[in-house]
């Protein structure tokens, strides 16, 4: 079976990896490379990457997710190395592998995977009924349970508008603080069921929960500052001439991806008005890889989880 293709994982849960082609067309330009995958997943990326790379070539992965770790430990090439831990902490951790400073090409997948959505026990999902924990490594900070548990009503209402973008945030949040006043919120089909009732105007196709959860997920895991550091610590663990391809599925984490590259393309802006400068002198240290690419109509047929997703690719040049 092609590794773009949905296939289950050890665990019995499929997963098809995004812009699988795409994104390694981008990032493997020299075979005998050191590579990253910062989101090992259920490997898919990571597969193809190796069917990419010559002997000398070698891919270290990384994934918080202790499941995943366990998929990765599964693969016997002995070109691949995986390690548990943050895409945040992929400097120290190349550093570890004597790799800082030398990688070819760094691949991050940004967000939650499909078997985490599917799995009910991980509680990352309204349409599954589980434990409301929504962890990417249980093993580590606080559950979606236990910070809704003692959360203020205006800090849930400001993560449900920032990070859901929820135009009636302080509604579900009122709602909320109501309903665990009487008993708390255990279950994801509990608190689904409360922001139901609570959401005033449902969108066309989308269950009224969605982006409360989402926002839930994307706090509790810290994603968008796990993201921001991760791609400061990949701009200085590439080579020059390195690859960084960046795979995100809604707007808060794309524009972050492209607000990076844009600075770094232009370099140090911030200079008097009228004074000459060479370009060399702006200190510019990316260099777009054509335009943002999304899946095609096929892809998103295949894999309607993919609809939202968009890569982006830059070359260090310094």
């Amino acid at each position: 079976m092609p590794p773009s293709a949905a296939e289950p994982s050890r665990d019995g849960f499929r997963h098809a990896s995004v812009l699988l082609d795409g994104a390694v067309d981008a990032l493997v330009h020299a075979p005998s490379g050191h590579y990253l995958d910062g989101t090992f997943g259920r490997g898919g990326h990571s597969r193809a990457i190796l069917q990419r790379l010559d002997a000398q070539g070698s891919l270290l992965a990384i994934d918080r997710d202790p499941q995943a770790v366990a998929e990765a430990r599964a693969l016997t090439d002995p070109r691949f190395t995986i390690e548990q831990g943050e895409f945040a902490n992929l400097g120290q951790i190349a550093r570890r592998h004597g790799l800082h400073g030398q990688l070819a090409g760094i691949l991050l997948d940004v967000g939650v995977s499909s078997p985490q959505l599917d799995d009910p026990e991980r509680g990352f999902s309204f349409l599954r009924d589980g434990p409301l924990d929504m962890r990417m490594d249980p093993s580590q900070g606080e559950s979606a349970a236990d910070w809704l548990a003692r959360a203020r009503e205006g800090d849930i209402a400001q993560v449900f508008k920032t990070y859901g973008e929820e135009r009636y945030a302080k509604r579900l949040a009122r709602a909320v603080v109501a309903r665990r006043s009487e008993s708390p919120f255990l279950r994801t089909a509990d608190l689904a069921e409360v922001l139901k009732v609570a959401h005033p105007a449902w969108e066309k196709g989308k269950h009224p929960a969605t982006r409360a959860f989402q926002a839930l997920r994307i706090h509790v895991n810290g994603e968008l500052e796990q993201l921001d550091a991760a791609l400061v610590e990949a701009l200085e663990a590439l080579a020059p001439g390195g690859h960084l391809v960046v795979i995100s599925f809604h707007s808060l984490e794309d524009r972050r991806v492209k607000r990076f590259i844009r600075e770094h393309v232009r370099g140090d802006t911030d200079l008097p008005r009228g004074v000459p400068v060479r370009d060399e002198q702006l200190a510019k240290r990316l260099e777009m890889l054509g335009k943002a690419q999304r899946p095609s109509a096929s892809e998103v047929e295949a894999n309607p989880r993919a609809r939202s997703a968009v890569m982006r690719a830059a070359r260090k040049l310094t």
